[in-house]
């Protein structure tokens, strides 16, 4: 069954707050610094907020609600997201569907996260009582060791080859170089990514994300209020959601969005041909692999293939996480689960300056979040499109 069209609810005010490797202050601050940017963007005034949606891991032991105290809101609807590298694509269908049937009026949607000296450390010892139990009484933990067994499972199941994953890293970087605070200012070659020290075996330096404080957001409301306000935004064309897809598979090979693509591009009235820029979550390149494959791009197994025919840069085939992605630009947190669509609002707005895809009339926005030991638990994608 195809979902209800979000008719007349659009998604508009991409802000970004620049990212720093490291900060004293709280999550607290990174928000509201990104509400206080929505404000400025659109116009409005705070009261004008009815909802707010939030997605951040260095909140606690605030929630959303604690948050509203702080910043002083009111809002009539309120969501707390959970759901990590999922929780920009989560954030948007909530939020469009509270507009849409009259739950509120305009929804700030915000993610961020600090980043304190021991801050990481703090959260992967509370991240997951799953992850906690199977792996740390054998001295392992954290993200790198799961992707290091999921990338290890990858290559050997598909021929992929490090130069793959090093094409993809390489190309965000190009990509970052032109967006203004993208934490990583140097060129990357093939040569200095195969040949950066390792990590987990296969993982190289290059491969796992910087962890960095920040803050993204954006905001929904309907058609007509946009309008009024003169400010540009992007349709909502259709979106998809999953939570522990493929429950029975020994090790994660494969997302959500296999189960869902379908439903996806059935919602939007066209496929991937018709993408004219990818905004994937890419803590870590073969999670890139598993998105190009369960969005549709290539079969199964096959993403080495495709990307070994493509360029992924901004002025390229397949335009590939424009603004550097996370894998370039930095992981602040939860934030990461909202820069590729706060990304690909800009894109279809004509707000990317020196990342900005000639024509971009489609943009695909892909998220993954929460990870427990050997497997993502939540997946999500959206398509925008131009006004």
């Amino acid at each position: 069954m195809t979902a209800a069209a979000y008719q007349g609810v659009v998604v508009t005010a991409p802000v970004s707050m620049p990212y720093v490797r490291y900060s004293a202050k709280e999550a607290h601050w990174f928000l509201a610094r990104a509400l206080a940017a929505l404000l400025k963007a659109s116009g409005l005034a705070k009261d004008d907020l009815d909802g707010l949606g939030v997605s951040s891991f260095t909140l606690f032991p605030d929630t959303a609600v604690g948050l509203t105290q702080h910043l002083g809101l009111s809002p009539r609807w309120l969501d707390h997201l959970p759901f990590g590298g999922a929780s920009g694509v989560i954030a948007l269908r909530r939020a469009a569907r509270a507009v849409q049937c009259g739950d509120a009026n305009v929804v700030a949607c915000v993610a961020g996260d600090t980043n304190h000296v021991d801050s990481f450390r703090q959260n992967l010892a509370n991240f997951s009582r799953f992850a906690r139990d199977a792996v740390y009484p054998f001295g392992s933990g954290g993200p790198n060791a799961s992707f290091a067994l999921l990338t290890s499972h990858y290559m050997q199941s598909t021929g992929a080859q490090a130069e793959d994953f090093g094409k993809l890293c390489v190309a965000q970087r190009a990509n970052a170089l032109a967006f203004p605070s993208a934490l990583f200012k140097k060129p990357l070659t093939l040569d200095e990514y195969l040949s950066a020290r390792p990590i987990a075996d296969p993982l190289k330096l290059f491969d796992c994300v910087m962890p960095c404080a920040g803050s993204e957001g954006f905001l929904v409301m309907r058609e007509h209020h946009a309008k009024s306000l003169g400010i540009p935004y992007a349709r909502i064309l259709a979106t998809i959601e999953r939570h522990n897809a493929f429950p029975d598979d020994p090790i994660q090979f494969r997302g959500g969005w296999a189960m869902d693509q379908d439903h996806l591009y059935a919602q939007a009235g066209f496929g991937p041909p018709d993408i004219d820029l990818f905004e994937a979550y890419d803590d870590y390149p073969v999670i890139n692999c598993l998105q190009l494959e369960g969005l549709g791009f290539c079969l199964e197994g096959e993403a080495p293939a495709f990307i070994r025919k493509h360029s992924f840069t901004v002025d390229g085939s397949l335009p590939f996480n424009t603004s550097g992605g996370q894998l370039s630009l930095g992981q602040a947190g939860a934030a990461g689960g909202f820069l590729g669509l706060v990304q690909a609002l800009r894109q279809v707005t004509g707000q990317a300056k020196k990342t900005q895809v000639a024509n971009a009339r489609h943009a695909l926005v892909s998220g993954f979040g929460m990870i427990n030991y050997d497997r993502g638990l939540c997946t999500g994608a959206a398509i925008l499109g131009r006004a």
